[in-house]
């Protein structure tokens, strides 16, 4: 390689961080987003769910574009585009033109994230990777917490415009930083040799016809439909629940966050104690515990432990689902990421609405709940699926 990869992986961190402090921006701001647009909660979370619409579909296409020129280069240009919907997003008058460039801002930052995974996956080697990735994801992590922190902060302060503001400077500067190292060194992104027209949907074709690959998607899917559907409506919940302000309710739910920090800082010995099949086990109790405790939270001080419980978690069970997805199709590595990632946003967009639905018959206590007991099984199933497949494994090599 050209330049050393922690220089890489820390660009690559960057435009993630970036990424997703977009994503979550608007979490802890959904009261004053429904205050300034006289609207309820309800339709002013559809930002979230266009969003992650628009980030799961795009996948199709960055994808393929990344296989063919170059994924660091994709990501770049990717980034700087960013800019463009978050600086719409600061100047909205209305919630249609909101809605609007959240949609543009979701379809951009799209190529972040699963390229970034493509990356590692291309230039790391399996023993590595999941270490490395969960290093790399760290800077994402930040973005989640800094996002939601923020969100609440400057709505609370300055007005919720000042974010967008913000998040604009922010992807003028990762993205700038990222295409001014591949300028120095065009070899971190070498174009690929002409394949021809690029065939998107026969390259989405010859993954999922791949049956492991199908059933990765298919926990993806419903990880992102519990987690991050539910996710998006907890700080309103400890806003009302709890009585505190839109900032107290975006620091407690930046725990989650931090709980992914923890596992990246710890990556090493879990991965080494516990397995692949622990650390989904494991992710799957600690989610449900903490969504059923941010559920029934009373005090903050429950509320924080049960987000902190939720988001290591998380972590720990979808780092293993991305290990095992880079190996989905490692001939057509940037799209099989692709995929995975635009599962995982599409499930966030069926899990906002569903949430939305549930919002209007019931109290967001049942919502909150009934996602933790949704991430418990659904962590048992992997576990159960990954001794499935080690043992396939094992069985194969002793046959060779």
């Amino acid at each position: 390689m050209a330049a050393p990869p922690r220089l890489v992986i820390l660009l690559l961190a960057l435009a993630g961080f970036a990424s997703m402090a977009s994503m979550r921006v608007t979490d802890a701001m959904l009261p004053a987003l429904s205050q300034a647009f006289a609207r309820p909660v309800a339709d002013v979370a559809q930002n979230i769910t266009l969003f992650a619409i628009a980030y799961g579909v795009m996948q199709l296409a960055y994808g393929p574009l990344g296989d063919r020129h170059g994924t660091l280069r994709v990501i770049g240009l990717a980034t700087l585009a960013c800019a463009v919907g978050a600086l719409g997003s600061a100047l909205a008058e209305s919630l249609p033109m909101l809605l609007l460039f959240r949609t543009l801002n979701g379809a951009t930052a799209a190529a972040i994230i699963p390229l970034s995974m493509a990356w590692v996956g291309d230039n790391v080697p399996y023993e590595q990777r999941q270490v490395t990735l969960a290093h790399m994801l760290s800077g994402a992590v930040l973005g989640l917490i800094s996002g939601q922190v923020a969100g609440g902060f400057l709505a609370d302060t300055l007005g919720w415009q000042a974010a967008f503001m913000l998040l604009t400077l922010l992807f003028l500067g990762a993205g700038g930083l990222l295409l001014e190292a591949l300028r120095r060194q065009p070899a971190l992104s070498p174009p690929k040799a002409d394949q021809g027209r690029i065939a998107f949907f026969s390259r989405i074709r010859e993954v999922l016809l791949i049956s492991r690959a199908r059933r990765i998607l298919a926990l993806v899917f419903l990880e992102g439909i519990a987690a991050f559907g539910a996710l998006a409506f907890v700080a309103s919940h400890l806003y009302t629940r709890l009585d505190v302000s839109l900032t107290q309710a975006g620091l407690m739910v930046a725990l989650f966050g931090v709980g992914g920090l923890i596992f990246a800082a710890l990556a090493r010995p879990l991965v080494a104690r516990l397995g692949e099949p622990g650390l989904a086990a494991g992710g799957g109790v600690l989610m449900g515990l903490g969504f059923v405790g941010l559920a029934l939270a009373s005090l903050p001080v429950l509320a924080t432990a049960s987000a902190f419980a939720a988001g290591l978690g998380f972590y720990m069970m979808h780092s293993t689902l991305q290990i095992n997805a880079t190996q989905m199709a490692p001939a057509m590595r940037g799209t099989a990421m692709a995929v995975f990632a635009g599962c995982l946003f599409l499930g966030q967009s069926v899990g906002v609405s569903l949430g939305g639905l549930v919002l209007r018959l019931a109290d967001s206590l049942w919502l909150l709940a009934g996602a933790g007991l949704w991430l418990l099984a659904l962590g048992l199933a992997f576990a159960w699926l990954l001794r499935q497949w080690h043992g396939e494994r094992a069985t194969a090599a002793t046959a060779s």
